[in-house]
Order: C-alpha cells, then structure tokens, then sequence
C-alpha cells in the first residue's frame, strides 16, 4: 500500500526584482555622485557629497521630521482637496456632455496658471497657515485627475450601454453600476501622479511663505548658501515621495484585487 503524498513544498517567496532593481540603480547613482565630489573636488556651496548630506540629517533628525510632517498634511489635505473637485466635475461632465468643452477650457486655463506666481498671493489673500498650501496643492492635483477620471467614465463600451438602457436605467443608475467601476482604475492612475506632486505644490506654496515645513527650510539653505540642509531637505522630500506612490499603488490592489497582476 502507496503512502499519502506529501504536499509539495512552497517556494519562499523572491525578492521582487522591481525593488531591487529600484535599489541598486538609487545606490549607484548615490556612489557616481559621492565619487564625483571626491574626485574632482567640488565645493560644499556648489555640491555637497551625498556623505554630508546624510550627516546633516542625522544631526537633527527631529527638525527634519516635523518639517515633513507639516508638509505632508499640507500636502495630504490639498491632494484630497484636489481629487474631490476632480472626480466632482468629471462626473458632473459625464452626466452633461454639453458642458464638457467649456468646463474643460477653464480647467486648462487654471492648470496653464504658474503656481509660482499665485502662491505670493494667495499668502497674502489667505496668510500664512495651511489654506494657503491647501489651495496650491489642490491647483496642482486636480487637473491630473480630472482628465484620468473623465477618460474612464467616458470609456464604457457602446454594448454595456445599450443593455443598461434596454433595461430602462437612469443616467444615475448607469453611472453607479458602471461608469464608477470602469473609472476606478484611471482613478489611480492619476494618484499614483498626483500623490508625490502634492508635496511639490505644498513646497512650492511653503516658498511664498511659511514658518515651517521643508519648503522653509529650503529656501533658507537656499538664501544662506548652506546646501547640505537643502539637499537633506530634497532627499526627504524624494523619500516620501516614493512612499506616497507605494501606498497609492498598495492600495490600489487592494481595492481592485480582481486586475490581472501584468496591470498593477
């Protein structure tokens, strides 16, 4: 008599080869970089070796992270802001065809603005709290998704139309039970762009002015000529970009768990 077969063993999982990949290209980058300053000497006021600007981090860490913290509310709160107007209006352009070259030609108008010549006075119309970098940042943002969102809810096949309408269903209804759902992934696809442009919109609002975030420390490393604190300032800044765009992405599989893997 045959014994019971064995389960097979599983296969530990491998490290993703995207990530690693990410990780050796960032490491070597950092070491051309690091071995350029040295090699040629370049002075800390014109390019700080990526050593300095590690030191300078962890020779306060604290100040570093409440700026982030304060930028990244910003930032988190104006991107809300951003894709609630952007997913309204998209919808609303969906359910009103008509309005959707007017409503359009405005968008692109506000988003042709340069953000850095209203934020000195949306400072001086709002002051100098979070209104203010809530604002720029949703200017930023919401075009991306507007745009995203609109593509998707107008994306419906002609066929799955038809059937919702033999069935005597509302533009409420179709919008509900099919547009939602084929917009869904547009609607990442313009997070997974509009999350990391957050934090520029909140920085470069944090530039017209701010008592805090890294976009203050920025522009004093910039107006002092200290550029360790402004390339540790960047450095966290691109870190946390990254970690947005993760998140986005994470949650997006989360959320959709029935797309194929090849479309994540």
């Amino acid at each position: 008599m045959k014994g019971a077969a064995l389960p097979e063993a599983r296969p530990a999982p491998a490290l993703d080869s995207g990530l690693a990949a990410a990780a050796l290209m960032v490491a070597a980058a950092l070491l051309l970089w690091e071995a350029a300053v040295r090699l040629w000497q370049v002075p800390v006021y014109l390019l700080p070796a990526p050593s300095r600007v590690v030191q300078t981090l962890l020779a306060q860490p604290l100040y570093y992270l409440q700026a982030l913290l304060l930028t990244l509310s910003e930032a988190l709160a104006g991107l809300a802001l951003g894709a609630f107007i952007g997913i309204l209006l998209a919808v609303f352009i969906s359910l009103f065809p008509q309005i959707e070259r007017g409503a359009m030609t405005l968008a692109i108008l506000i988003k042709s603005t340069p953000l850095a010549a209203i934020a000195p006075l949306l400072t001086i119309w709002l002051g100098f709290g979070v209104l203010p970098k809530m604002v720029i940042t949703a200017l930023l943002t919401f075009f991306p998704t507007l745009v995203n969102v609109l593509v998707g809810l107008q994306s419906v096949g002609q066929d799955m139309l038809d059937l919702m309408r033999v069935h005597q269903a509302t533009r409420w209804q179709i919008l509900r039970h099919l547009r939602v759902w084929t917009a869904l992934p547009y609607l990442f696809a313009a997070l997974r762009v509009a999350a990391p442009l957050s934090l520029m919109g909140a920085v470069i609002a944090e530039w017209a002015g701010a008592s805090g975030g890294l976009g203050r420390v920025m522009w004093l490393a910039y107006a002092n000529l200290n550029l360790p604190p402004m390339f540790a300032a960047i450095f966290v800044l691109s870190a946390c970009g990254m970690l947005l765009y993760s998140l986005t992405v994470w949650l997006e599989r989360r959320l959709m768990p029935w797309r194929p893997a090849a479309q994540e």
